[in-house]
């Protein structure tokens, strides 16, 4: 399968370029990214060809991965997907719902595949992890904490992100939180509660459609000895709690190139589908509605 990067940032140098040219069933075949100088760089460091229109790119692949900002990635998912290309996205899917629906709609029009990157849904430990919770019964409380110090420690290369200045910490570290959650404690039902916290810190209290509810805390201004992830479940069966993951992100998106290859072959669809994406995007927007002081 040929497959090109849409994006030439921090996460698509460090994470997407590297995982593309490691997959052994995927031939990484170009880059395209809104600064042409930085797209030829990050092309030449890894001898594939850079594209100054994206549209020619689309038209040389089978499929895309997509290191953009969430709401220059819907826009340009919706035109691969037209364009007969599978995707490979990063999460969030998109910071509005009208947009989230634009690419699931795109993909299902065109019968592509598509798989959106939660990091943890791809190391296999937390993977198994989720499939051994999920197939325990009587879950009563899910607690998540999700705490980086991208605003707060000195030289994050994320830090100088303006969607993630904008948006923070509820749309860049809650999707993560809630892959984690929605396979075990079910779809959300209702957002119950929302405050803000320190910095860009967000408390989210939501009740799940299995009777369970569970909290976020989520922030990227956190002190650097503090950051971390842990998610807590308690039920009938006691009490679980995430183990860590000695996989790279790197690795984890080699797995993901891995499930979007089974998706094209198959037909399938994978569980951290571009609906799956949507349905994130739609807890994240109630929630956001109740941060701003929606009912």
């Amino acid at each position: 399968m040929r497959i090109g990067l849409l994006g030439t940032g921090p996460w698509a140098q460090m994470a997407y370029a590297p995982a593309l040219s490691r997959h052994d069933e995927l031939d990484f075949a170009g880059v395209w990214g809104r600064r042409t100088a930085a797209a030829k760089e990050l092309a030449d460091s890894y001898g594939v060809r850079a594209y100054d229109d994206a549209d020619t790119l689309l038209d040389d692949v089978d499929a895309v991965a997509v290191a953009l900002p969430p709401a220059v990635q819907a826009d340009l998912a919706v035109r691969a997907a037209r364009a007969g290309c599978h995707l490979l996205l990063d999460k969030p899917l998109a910071t509005t719902v009208a947009q989230g629906r634009a690419v699931v709609a795109a993909v299902e029009e065109a019968g592509v595949a598509s798989v959106v990157f939660f990091t943890a849904r791809f190391q296999p430990e937390i993977d198994a992890w989720i499939s051994q919770q999920a197939a325990t019964e009587g879950w009563f409380t899910g607690r998540a904490e999700w705490l980086g110090a991208v605003f707060s420690g000195d030289g994050n290369p994320f830090a100088a992100s303006p969607w993630r200045r904008e948006k923070g910490a509820l749309w860049d570290v809650g999707p993560h939180a809630l892959s984690v959650l929605l396979p075990v404690l079910g779809d959300v039902r209702r957002v119950a509660a929302a405050a803000h916290g320190p910095g860009d810190t967000v408390h989210l209290v939501l009740e799940h459609v299995s009777g369970a509810s569970s909290t976020l805390t989520l922030s990227l201004t956190a002190p650097s000895a503090a950051t971390g992830a842990t998610v807590e479940l308690r039920g009938a069966a006691g009490a679980a709690v995430l183990p860590e993951s000695a996989q790279s992100a790197v690795s984890a998106l080699v797995r993901a190139g891995d499930a979007l290859l089974a998706a094209s072959r198959t037909g399938g669809a994978h569980a951290c589908d571009a609906a799956f994406g949507l349905r994130v995007t739609e807890i994240l927007a109630a929630a956001e509605g109740r941060l701003n002081g929606g009912a």
